[in-house]
């Protein structure tokens, strides 16, 4: 039999559950069942590994998780040069001015905060990502012999992306798509230029008085947002294709509106389709 206290703690983590995934939906659309198992993972003292492609709001939602419960959060961005002081922390040493005498003080490093996202853990040393074992399962970390305890509660979400993956796939240029596509490109945009296409067409579309973004406005702001997201492979260097040439045969597949100004010829030479293949 449940005692009337613990039927009490079942009630308010419900409601508490609701309240949190209510104040979460309010920016992140979607991923009801990834904010669970977040949720999940949380009360049951454990941790999070998040793997997927950059753009699909893994930062925004552990911040926004750690906002809504109004805990210290932290991010650690993993890097190939990252070292083990860089996540724990060091020790330096001070001058007491007064005394004339040196001592070591500790700096406490990034890891001390209740909600730490990891991001892209996979592309840092083994020795890096084996700092942070001890603050995950022991909840403290150890420079110079002394243990220092972290704050509870301590949480980490680590993110991770593909291996091998040196950038992601909008939908248009992707490898599965076009046939010139399929030869010439390795990997293509990802989520992040596709917003900053509409958000880049839009502004452009105010910047020229209308009110409304066109074909001709996407066409513009093409090559600045996918340029460098688009990475061509042996065969385009071997032809001299660069990522330019591969938007601009993109661009002129893009339907023409009929109130378009590109459909009556004044698309801008440097967006014209270019001489490939």
């Amino acid at each position: 039999m449940l005692q009337e206290d613990d039927v009490l703690a079942v009630q308010k983590l419900n409601e508490a559950y609701r309240r949190i995934t209510g104040e979460l939906a309010k920016l992140i659309v979607g991923q009801q069942e990834v904010i669970e198992q977040i949720m999940i993972c949380m009360f049951a003292r454990g941790h999070c590994l998040l793997v997927g492609v950059p753009g699909l709001a893994k930062t925004m939602m552990i911040r926004s998780l750690a906002d809504t419960l109004s805990l210290k959060f932290s991010r650690i961005q993993f890097t190939p040069d990252l070292m083990p002081a860089d996540i724990t922390g060091t020790e330096v040493i001070q001058e007491d001015k007064r005394s004339g005498t040196r001592e070591f003080k500790f700096l406490p490093g990034p890891v001390f905060a209740n909600v730490i996202l990891a991001d892209e853990i996979n592309r840092t040393p083994p020795k890096t990502q084996a700092a942070l074992l001890e603050a995950m399962q022991e909840h403290q970390v150890t420079v110079g012999g002394q243990r220092h305890r972290l704050s509870e509660p301590f949480f980490v979400l680590a993110t991770q992306n593909p291996i091998e993956q040196e950038g992601t796939l909008t939908r248009s240029d992707r490898p599965d798509a076009a046939d010139f596509i399929r030869e010439y490109v390795s990997w293509g945009a990802g989520p992040r230029a596709s917003q900053y296409l509409v958000l880049g067409a839009k502004a452009r579309a105010v910047l020229h008085g209308r009110h409304y973004a066109s074909c001709e406005d996407i066409r513009a702001v093409a090559a600045p947002v996918l340029r460098h997201r688009i990475m061509t492979n042996f065969n385009a260097e071997a032809e001299g294709i660069r990522p330019d040439d591969v938007v601009r045969r993109l661009c002129d597949a893009i339907p023409l509106s009929d109130d378009d100004e590109l459909a009556r010829g004044k698309l801008p030479e440097v967006f014209r389709p270019a001489d490939v293949g």
